[in-house]
């Protein structure tokens, strides 16, 4: 479990094509503090650290066919710079919100709004009876915990303090970005209790 506040950033540095899963090998400065099997958010994709390389700074995660489906993955390429976050200590604050890692789908970034001291992303997605916003509503982006500003359906848009765009790879993105998007756990479960519930009346 994580809370969408991202730590540090890594970059792609090795893609390895392994049958349908790819292992893709990420440098970062705290190498040292990593183990196998330890599971981090990698642009919100919860995936499993399998090997570390600690002379070279690298550690290697594996991608399977189901998360590069489903996630920007497919799209990383040597220089990627990719968003991190360790899973959650029970011991500390809880400064984001509720986040499981589980990519619900991608979004595309529509608009860029430079706000004179913040920044407005807008992002488009494709809708899902499920997967819902709601103004002020939480919303996790690349692994980003964030506050929803417009919500439509299929669109929504969140702002950006200098601090965020400057410590995550959101200062790489432009119009027709691909990102990870993982809704609101408890929108989810609301969503489709109401789906069952008018199912039932039907």
């Amino acid at each position: 479990m994580f809370t969408g506040i991202v730590e540090k950033t890594g970059k792609v540095v090795d893609i390895i094509q392994d049958k349908t899963n790819v292992h893709f090998g990420i440098a970062v400065d705290f190498i040292n503090e990593l183990k196998i099997d330890q599971s981090m958010s990698h642009d919100g994709c919860c995936l499993t650290v399998v090997k570390t390389d600690m002379e070279k700074g690298i550690y290697y995660v594996t991608a399977m066919q189901e998360t590069l489906l489903k996630t920007n993955l497919k799209s990383w390429q040597i220089g990627y710079e990719v968003n991190l976050e360790r899973s959650m200590k029970m011991d500390g604050r809880f400064d984001g919100h509720i986040v499981q890692g589980h990519v619900d789908q991608t979004a595309t970034c529509t608009k860029v709004v430079d706000e004179n001291g913040s920044w407005r992303y807008y992002f488009d997605y494709k809708t899902d009876d499920n997967n819902i916003t709601v103004p002020k509503g939480s919303i996790c982006v690349n692994g980003v915990s964030l506050t929803v500003v417009d919500s439509l359906p299929g669109q929504f848009s969140v702002a950006i303090i200098p601090y965020t765009q400057k410590v995550t790879n959101f200062h790489n993105f432009k119009v027709g970005t691909i990102v990870n998007i993982e809704f609101d756990i408890f929108g989810k479960y609301v969503s489709r209790l109401l789906e069952q519930y008018m199912q039932q009346q039907q």
